[in-house]
């Protein structure tokens, strides 16, 4: 079903707070002297000119995060309302070389359900009374009422395939229409930067018409030593649609590939003449180090130059929802044909998996989101391997199928209602539903997945099917050649609103535009909807 739908704008007091966000941040152009790493022999006061952004937010607490241009104390003031008559103070980090002059600050004991204004200070970390230019944001707490509802947006897949900033469409336009629409938080499902993908400062298009690119140093080339992964993180950072966005809506964000490498897994060892660096562990570890840094992740800390802590975690969002945000990539085994018999590790790896089982069984929330930064019954390869859990064999379950099967298994037999699966990666939006009457594997509860990206990348046709798990595709939009640029194929991310009346979520897929392409209403406590 097909329908226009209007975006909502945001409330006058948010939209205040945006303009002023948007003003402080004036001095970053695309593709201007903000794209260089900050000079250590700077005059005046510090900038903050890569905007605010905010993460991981629950009923009490959230992350704040920043980005100076020389070494800082960060502070932080929140307040209930934009005039900032009554304000509490948190005292962030010094800020300096060793995170690329970001920090993050934890915001705690924050009221459930209200809309937060903040404030970040950058002050001279000689001289505390000689501060720089205040940058303002804004965020809603999660509710610890069930009345209120939840309504959150996901999508993936962020300057990719050779498709960069470009002015002459007004750079990444789906975050401004995702903005409008007012979420109380976005999910990045992964490909949130493309290390692997460099950028031209033109590509001509096959009907003649040229897209240009804003282009910096560090995306001219792959992403190997820590300072091209954190370029890579600084490129999103241009766009002022995304610093718009990141002032007004907070972020769930995991990882997936190309934030590393295309299709790497732990143990790697490249053979790609683009790279100097050959062990993709190595490139892992800087990468991970600089999405701690440029991330408000609640599990990531960056301490003494290092990284500590995971990507998996849960994000409780109220009674109504807990988001389970998965790690697909650290834990894996290398990619294969993927027909092993026996297979422990899968995608997910033992550990991350009894986390998994563990939470979800001690979760009280209506509804329990899989964040999965790959999806689970399409065919992705990898030349002749295969890449995510399906392997096109529609018998019973091998390879990283098992470890799914096994996960399927407990979620029936614990008898764990209101799973719904999460994701993006392949690049176009589609919804999938899986029931075991059609399944090779029947010892599952019914399930639907859905898919929405790419946000700002190349759109690709859609992959095969895999039985193993029953799947159906009752709804697909996908281009029919491969990497159409933003000019030619809309941008997609998806909708999902819980009512908190009635607990039945809606989820709609979404293309750049206004356009409702897919709509599908679950009801809570009920399986094979």
């Amino acid at each position: 079903m097909s329908q226009s739908v209007p975006g909502s704008s945001p409330s006058p007091a948010r939209r205040s707070v945006l303009r002023g966000s948007l003003a402080a941040s004036a001095a970053l152009t695309l593709g201007g002297a903000g794209a260089t790493a900050p000079a250590f022999a700077l005059s005046g006061r510090p900038r903050a000119e890569w905007g605010v952004q905010t993460g991981d937010v629950t009923t009490s607490s959230g992350l704040v995060w920043v980005r100076s241009d020389r070494p800082a104390r960060m502070l932080v003031e929140t307040s209930a309302s934009e005039s900032f008559r009554r304000v509490r103070h948190h005292h962030g980090p010094l800020i300096g070389a060793g995170t690329d002059f970001t920090g993050t600050t934890a915001l705690r004991g924050l009221p459930a359900g209200e809309q937060i204004h903040y404030r970040v200070t950058l002050a001279d970390p000689d001289d505390p009374r000689r501060t720089g230019e205040r940058i303002a944001g804004t965020f809603r707490t999660a509710p610890d009422r069930r009345r209120d509802g939840v309504r959150f947006l996901w999508s993936g897949d962020i300057a990719g395939q050779g498709w960069g900033i470009n002015p002459d469409v007004g750079g990444f336009r789906a975050y401004e229409e995702m903005r409008r629409l007012d979420p109380d938080f976005f999910l990045c499902s992964g490909d949130s930067i493309y290390a692997d993908g460099p950028l031209q400062p033109s590509v001509t298009l096959p009907d003649g018409r040229i897209w240009r690119n804003v282009t910096t140093p560090e995306k001219s080339k792959v992403a190997e030593t820590l300072d091209e992964y954190r370029g890579n993180f600084r490129y999103n950072l241009l766009d002022h649609n995304v610093r718009a966005f990141n002032a007004q809506v907070p972020t769930v964000m995991q990882w997936d590939d190309h934030e590393v490498r295309n299709n790497w897994y732990p143990g790697q060892i490249l053979d790609d003449a683009r790279y100097t660096e050959k062990d993709v562990d190595v490139l892992a570890s800087r990468a991970l180090r600089a999405f701690g840094e440029y991330t408000p992740v609640s599990t990531l800390h960056v301490r003494g130059g290092g990284r500590e802590g995971r990507m998996h975690r849960v994000v409780r969002y109220g009674p109504l929802l807990d988001v389970f945000v998965l790690d697909m990539r650290s834990f894996r085994n290398a990619n294969s044909p993927g027909r092993q018999a026996d297979d422990t590790t899968g995608i997910l790896g033992a550990e991350q998996l009894g986390w998994l089982k563990r939470e979800l069984a001690a979760s009280t929330a209506v509804w329990k989101v899989l964040a999965a930064d790959m999806p689970l019954g399409l065919v992705v390869p990898d030349g002749t391997d295969i890449e995510a859990v399906a392997q096109g064999d529609p018998g019973a379950p091998l390879g990283r199928e098992l470890q799914i099967a096994e996960l399927l298994r407990f979620v029936k037999h614990r008898r764990i209602t209101g799973t719904l699966w999460l994701t993006a990666d392949v690049h176009y939006t589609s919804a999938q539903h899986y029931a075991p009457e059609r399944a090779a594997f029947q010892d599952f509860a019914p399930f639907w997945e859905f898919v929405s990206g790419p946000l700002a990348a190349g759109g690709f046709p859609a992959n095969a099917l895999d039985g193993t798990f029953g799947p159906e595709r009752v709804f697909v939009r996908a281009p029919q050649r491969a990497n159409l640029s933003p000019m030619e194929s809309p941008q997609y991310f998806g909708e999902v609103d819980i009512d908190g009346h009635s607990g039945e979520l809606t989820v709609r897929l979404r293309a750049d535009g206004g356009t409702v392409l897919f709509s599908k209403v679950l009801r809570p406590g009920r399986v094979g909807q």
